[in-house]
């Protein structure tokens, strides 16, 4: 009797031993954050993540994060295509004398982030500082109370995209800062940026800044400056359609018609 239990105990070990093993550290393709949830949990929608950056490394690339209930969820650095998003509750990002989220992906990852509310407290750096990316799309967004810029895209590995839709940018940037802070800044080498839909309001010293080398096009946008010109024409500014209202003295490069 005490053979035959030997003999079955070592054919269940065997058997175990030939499973596939899945690694502890699977990521998966949809995740899910809480106001309540914690880091430790699996991300999953009945054991939700505390936080943006808890959950991001338990995603995998082109995976989506998704806001569960409304909360807090911090700061987060994104090296990999993925969205954000919260589309029902309070997405909130805050921070205090650091960037909100910092995007420094590869040159063709995609990153959405979608209803949002990023605010900096008055002492957070940047809203959304893009280092790298194929392109980042925010939708539905409101970034404020930063002393840097709302979005700041700096990318210099050239041919970025950054493309802004039904958002609300204001209240960022700090007066005659050296460099000049402001709504969004429009930086590095050969990117482009989208403005559609959205209110870039009361931001000190630009609205929309383009960089030399750069260009932006504006759609049914509204931009007024606190201070001093709302559109800089160090690089290209195109508007389609007249609905575009700028303020500060600055026109765009162009005006193009729907057509």
């Amino acid at each position: 009797m005490k053979i035959s239990k030997l003999c079955f105990a070592l054919l269940g070990l065997a058997f175990a031993l030939s499973l596939p093993i899945t690694p502890a550290s699977a990521q998966a393709t949809r995740t899910w954050v809480s106001g309540v949830g914690d880091d430790a949990n699996p991300c999953s929608r009945t054991a939700p993540c505390k936080t943006f950056a808890g959950a991001i490394s338990k995603t995998a690339p082109a995976g989506e994060i998704n806001v569960l209930d409304p909360g807090g969820f911090g700061a987060v650095t994104i090296t990999k295509s993925i969205t954000i998003s919260s589309q029902a509750f309070e997405g909130g990002v805050l921070v205090s004398g650091t960037n909100g989220i910092v995007v420094a992906a590869g040159p063709s990852d995609v990153v959405v982030l979608e209803g949002l509310d990023i605010e900096g407290l008055g002492t957070g750096l940047d809203g959304i500082k893009v280092q790298t990316a194929g392109a980042v799309y925010v939708r539905n967004t409101k970034i404020h109370h930063f002393t840097g810029n709302g979005i700041n895209m700096v990318d210099t590995t050239s041919g970025g995209r950054l493309v802004v839709t039904n958002s609300f940018i204001f209240q960022n940037g700090t007066l005659n800062s050296a460099p000049l802070t402001g709504g969004i800044n429009i930086n590095g080498t050969a990117n482009g940026g989208n403005v559609l839909d959205t209110l870039v309001d009361n931001n000190q010293n630009f609205g929309v800044q383009v960089a030399a080398g750069n260009v932006v096009t504006l759609t049914r946008a509204v931009i007024f400056a606190g201070t001093g010109a709302s559109l800089s024409s160090l690089g290209t500014s195109i508007c389609f359609g007249p609905s575009n209202a700028i303020s500060g003295g600055t026109t765009c490069t162009s005006t193009n018609a729907f057509k």
